[in-house]
């Protein structure tokens, strides 16, 4: 994060501060890839995940919601990566997705993965890429 941002809002994995109703109303009303998932499905997933969430520091609210799905030996998933609404255009999606990348750097994880519909540019910003193989990988379920 830039030092404007660090002096504004930090960024922690510390699950004990994530607010897991403020994380479902935001992606179950908002997020086009979760309006489907229960409070109960939620919870499981934060339960099971790293998650990573933004707080504003003059007040501890928090901003912003990241989880990846990992083994820390090969493979990462990234997901539910969400800024609210009030809190978009200062750069803080950006600093999270860098927040998780560089949290999971010391694994050298061989593959961090992610699906986005729309925010192909932010993921770009921080070294992410379309597949280069995309004939290779298979999916079971979803979307």
């Amino acid at each position: 994060m830039t030092a404007d941002l660090l002096a504004e809002y930090e960024i922690s994995t510390d699950t004990a501060r994530i607010d897991p109703a403020l994380v479902h109303q935001w992606l179950s009303e908002d997020a086009y890839w979760a309006r489907d998932r229960s409070r109960e499905k939620q919870d499981q997933a934060i339960a099971s995940s790293l998650n990573f969430g933004v707080y504003e520091r003059s007040s501890g609210r928090q901003l912003g919601y990241a989880r990846v799905v990992t083994d820390l030996a090969d493979f990462a998933w990234l997901c539910d990566v969400y800024i609210c609404p009030e809190a978009r255009g200062k750069g803080l999606g950006t600093a999270l997705v860098t927040a998780v990348r560089d949290h999971l750097a010391p694994y050298k994880l061989r593959r961090i993965m992610l699906a986005t519909a729309d925010a192909h540019g932010v993921y770009a910003k921080v070294g992410f890429a379309p597949l280069q193989k995309p004939d290779w990988w298979m999916s079971l379920g979803g979307r």
